[in-house]
């Protein structure tokens, strides 16, 4: 029986790399949970690993792909020329001396066409990687991308989306390009393509298709989104991009936006309140849960969730995947106010009360046991990897 995939993530700090190494810790923990051998063994590099030749070589030796994330997209016009290139070079020398026949995966962009410094620069280091596979026998995938968002994206720095979701988060009004466009590919949607053909098996050049939208219409989504979830309404989470671009948009609303109070109606014959309204669709679920035992350990790819403790005492934790960044919230049902889980952190709730806690759950889907997106991993941990 053979062992499981060696692969190697360089720039696995970045926004693309972050998803792919969380995506891979999902099959993972998968695994894990039915008792079955784990399908990964992953290697994750920033800078400094990627920049230290003993780890550098010691995790391409072995490896059946390496996932090149790395990149340099901000700097002066010499280093945005020749900064890829060389992130290329030093990589490949990795492979040739340890004898390495990873494939690689290198993450290019449209702007490689572009006669500028990162346009060239980008395509030069396209160039070092298929050399280095036509010399050495080995698959070259030249994965081309355009624009990405994603959980995670960091605004005011490449990423137009996380920039004006940051923006509308912190209650401001941006200021766009009228004419701006971009073409939108989630990051999670990213790394999964990059990961199924690094395990392919074939030298492809691969263009992803995202979806075109001006900047102004961009804006206006995202403004949507906000005016009904500040709203206490869910938008249509019908479509996938929706969901995608919603959950990139909430991410930058935690932690300092949650728990959410509920307006509870009170009058002789007792309390009313809404619990969730919205999504087009969705499940709810109640649970009763005994003193001191905790539910959840688990962590979505995609999934809208919401917890809403009706009665009892709890505290609801929650860690960012593949980080030690733990945020905990206590809640009670005296009080009642929600917290919906972001997506790629894990989270749980426990009864710290003394008596059953009942708790509302939502989700925008239906459950289907076939493909649950639910992935066991704990908040506590003595290290997160």
């Amino acid at each position: 029986m053979s062992g499981p995939k060696r692969i190697v993530i360089t720039g696995a700090g970045g926004l693309i790399g972050w998803h792919a190494a969380a995506r891979l810790h999902a099959e993972n923990c998968g695994a894990g949970f039915r008792g079955e051998t784990l399908p990964y063994h992953v290697t994750a590099l920033g800078r400094a690993g990627f920049n230290d030749d003993a780890v550098l070589e010691g995790a391409v030796t072995d490896a059946d792909a390496v996932l090149h994330f790395a990149g340099v997209n901000r700097a002066s016009e010499g280093e945005l020329e020749e900064g890829n290139p060389d992130l290329a070079k030093r990589l490949v020398a990795a492979l040739a001396k340890t004898g390495s026949k990873a494939t690689i995966v290198y993450a290019n962009s449209t702007h490689s066409t572009a006669d500028n410094p990162y346009g060239r620069g980008k395509k030069r280091a396209a160039d070092v990687c298929a050399a280095h596979a036509s010399a050495q026998d080995t698959v070259f995938v030249d994965l081309i991308l355009p624009h990405i968002f994603g959980e995670g994206g960091r605004p005011f720095y490449n990423n137009v989306t996380g920039t004006l979701c940051q923006q509308i988060a912190d209650g401001e009004t941006p200021t766009v390009n009228p004419d701006g466009k971009v073409e939108l590919v989630h990051s999670g949607e990213a790394a999964q393509t990059a990961i199924d053909l690094g395990l392919a098996g074939n030298s492809v050049q691969h263009r992803m298709q995202g979806k075109p939208i001006g900047i102004p219409a961009l804006l206006e989504k995202l403004q949507g989104f906000h005016a009904l979830y500040t709203s206490f309404i869910y938008p249509d989470l019908s479509d996938p991009f929706d969901v995608a671009l919603f959950n990139t948009y909430r991410q930058h609303l935690y932690p300092d936006h949650f728990p959410r109070a509920v307006k509870v109606n009170t009058d002789a014959r007792g309390r009313l309140f809404e619990a969730a309204k919205g999504g087009g669709g969705g499940q709810s679920f109640i649970s009763w849960t005994e003193p001191g035992v905790t539910r959840g350990e688990h962590f979505h790819l995609h999934k809208v969730e919401r917890f809403l403790v009706v009665e009892g005492q709890a505290n609801i934790s929650m860690r960012k995947v593949l980080t030690d960044e733990v945020y905990s919230f206590d809640v009670t049902g005296d009080a009642p106010a929600y917290v919906d889980m972001p997506t790629l952190w894990t989270h749980n709730i426990t009864n710290t009360g003394d008596k059953p806690l009942v708790t509302l759950f939502w989700t925008h889907d239906i459950f289907d046991p076939s493909a649950p997106d639910t992935f066991a991993d704990k908040v506590a941990q003595d290290s997160a990897t």
